[in-house]
């Protein structure tokens, strides 16, 4: 393992990969609990907003963390430059539906281990959380607009729908900064998921054909078998009676040249 020169790294990320994960859970909860429960006592909201806070702490902390056991710091700052926005940006109230992005990585990362080999089951995962946490960030960000027409969960996961399948029909749209930041991220994310997708399906069809040709192929060389064997067992019970015949064949000529050879001098012998 100390051969890799990331290796305090990778345990760090192997040991933080389950606690993480249930934070992220606790944090998608609580922010969920947040957003669809308008009638919640100030106390609640300040319990929530207390969890919230605090997840998101150890999120950045983690991060802090990381890039501290990071060998090549600078490499690390470039390929994580989306996780430190991610931390930063949220600290303004106009942008802290990007909370939901960490929380996202978090997730995907935990579900791309625990499902590798299973694609399908984990684009469905990966697909509905996303549809899930865009339709609360966007709630967030557009139901205190009054000019916005998404106003309620049912209306924010039909526009979270319509985005992600990149059909937009265009009866809702957000209205504000943060509302349209989710959006702009939706349809990326939209994009790459029908790629995966249209890949998954057109591998299913590519495998199917494999199997068939291949199955086909295998019955073809069965039969030819088969059809070898049969002509190999006629073969040998062919040589077998020609072996038979020149036998027999053999031992008549070698009677024959006995009975000439002890009668042939009496022949010749005069009466």
């Amino acid at each position: 393992m100390k051969t890799d020169p990331e290796w305090r790294l990778a345990m760090w990320e192997r040991r933080t990969e389950w606690p993480l994960t249930g934070l992220a859970a606790v944090f998608l909860g609580a922010y969920a609990w947040q957003v669809l429960k308008t009638d919640a006592s100030p106390e609640l909201h300040l319990t929530l907003e207390f969890v919230l806070w605090s997840t998101w702490v150890v999120f950045a902390a983690d991060y802090l963390i990381r890039l501290s056991l990071a060998r090549h710091k600078g490499r690390f700052f470039y390929k994580h430059l989306f996780d430190l926005l991610a931390v930063a940006l949220p600290m303004v109230r106009e942008l802290r539906v990007l909370r939901l992005v960490t929380v996202i990585r978090v997730l995907n990362r935990r579900a791309s281990s625990a499902m590798r080999g299973r694609v399908g089951i984990y684009v469905a995962t990966i697909t509905a959380l996303i549809c899930f946490s865009s339709a609360l960030a966007v709630l967030d960000a557009e139901r205190g607009d009054p000019e916005s027409g998404i106003q309620t969960f049912p209306q924010a996961l039909w526009w979270t729908l319509t985005t992600i399948s990149t059909v937009g029909y265009g009866d809702l749209y957000p209205h504000t900064w943060g509302g349209r930041l989710v959006a702009a991220s939706l349809m990326v994310g939209g994009i790459a998921l029908l790629g995966v997708i249209t890949g998954m399906i057109a591998s299913w069809f590519l495998e199917r054909i494999r199997m068939s040709t291949e199955d086909t192929i295998e019955e073809s060389i069965q039969q030819e078998t088969d059809i070898l064997r049969d002509e190999m067992t006629l073969l040998r019970a062919e040589i077998a009676r020609l072996h038979a015949r020149l036998g027999d064949e053999h031992r008549c000529d070698h009677g024959h040249n006995q009975v000439v050879s002890r009668t042939g001098p009496e022949l010749l012998r005069p009466p």
